[in-house]
């Protein structure tokens, strides 16, 4: 497996400001890599100069190879890209749009096969004008597609979607996966994340505070399972080495670095005392949990 994206040390400063203060990061062929962070981390700057659009005050960028800051013709062939905000020529219909950019490559794929891959093909004379917002954010899609990308760039490309149109697009994202593309992904959604990407980057101020999957980011802040049941009234606590608190809803709860182990101890206590937990549940941190610690760490 070849390395797409390799970035070492890299810095941007705006005058006396710097957005980015070093990061290193490496996505090899055929990852779905999520790039999380808080607005103003440094998240788009960075993203903008893998891209090209920016660039790098310094460290060393390499993207399919090439330093995108003086990227070939070629290369830019090989790259798609939804930016987070794009407004489409409202005259043309979606497969007008489609079929100009396509007009753009070598060796594009076909427009109507991209309007059915992703669900404009009833929408394909409609003029780009009269989409939904939800419409238009796959129209982005499409023209990232169309090129027949080895490398796409997705800025919060679910944006505007409802839950049904979501799941379709993590659908499209996934699709492309398995045909061997590369992605990097940038979202708001934890769940999107999570489902999505094989790993997850997470940027706060200008630095990239941790690479992994959600169970290694989890592991890395010490982030701990919850065993948790509706406690009876005056309920005796659970042997050692479970530590029980009780919170004010009276739902009792235990930290568990091991579950296996730590249910084994506490349901047999609860047969032999006779002691009923209602509720059961078993609730591992949630990435939301694990990032706002990641971050609140990094700005703290």
């Amino acid at each position: 497996m070849s390395r797409v994206i390799e970035v070492r040390g890299l810095t941007k400063s705006y005058g006396e400001h710097q957005a980015v203060r070093g990061i290193d990061l490496d996505v090899e062929e055929g990852e779905i890599v999520a790039f999380l962070g808080p607005n103003g981390a440094g998240k788009t700057t960075t993203i903008e100069i893998l891209e090209g659009f920016r660039r790098a005050t310094s460290g060393s960028v390499r993207v399919l190879g090439e330093d995108p800051a003086r990227a070939s013709q070629s290369w830019r062939e090989d790259i798609g890209i939804v930016l987070q905000e794009s407004e489409p020529v409202p005259e043309l219909t979606a497969l007008e749009s489609i079929q100009m950019h396509a007009s753009y490559y070598l060796a594009p794929l076909d427009p109507h096969a991209v309007l059915d891959l992703v669900g404009l093909t009833d929408s394909a004379e409609q003029r780009t004008m009269k989409l939904s917002g939800g419409q238009k954010r796959r129209l982005d899609l499409a023209l990232a597609l169309v090129g027949d990308p080895k490398l796409v760039f997705l800025d919060e490309p679910t944006t505007g979607f409802d839950p049904s149109a979501r799941r379709e697009a993590w659908g499209m994202i996934e699709a492309l996966r398995a045909t061997g593309n590369t992605v990097l992904l940038t979202t708001h959604y934890m769940d999107e994340a999570e489902q999505l990407a094989d790993r997850i980057a997470v940027i706060a101020d200008g630095l990239i505070v941790a690479v992994g999957t959600a169970n290694e980011l989890a592991q890395s802040v010490g982030a701990q399972l919850q065993i948790s049941w509706q406690a009876a009234p005056d309920q005796p606590p659970p042997p050692s080495p479970l530590a029980m608190s009780i919170a004010e809803t009276g739902r009792a709860s235990v930290s568990s670095t091991d579950p296996t182990q730590d249910l084994y101890i506490l349901t047999s206590w609860a047969i032999e005392k006779g002691i009923a937990l209602d509720g059961l549940e078993v609730v591992r941190p949630t990435l939301e949990d694990v990032y706002l610690t990641l971050t609140g760490e990094a700005n703290s």
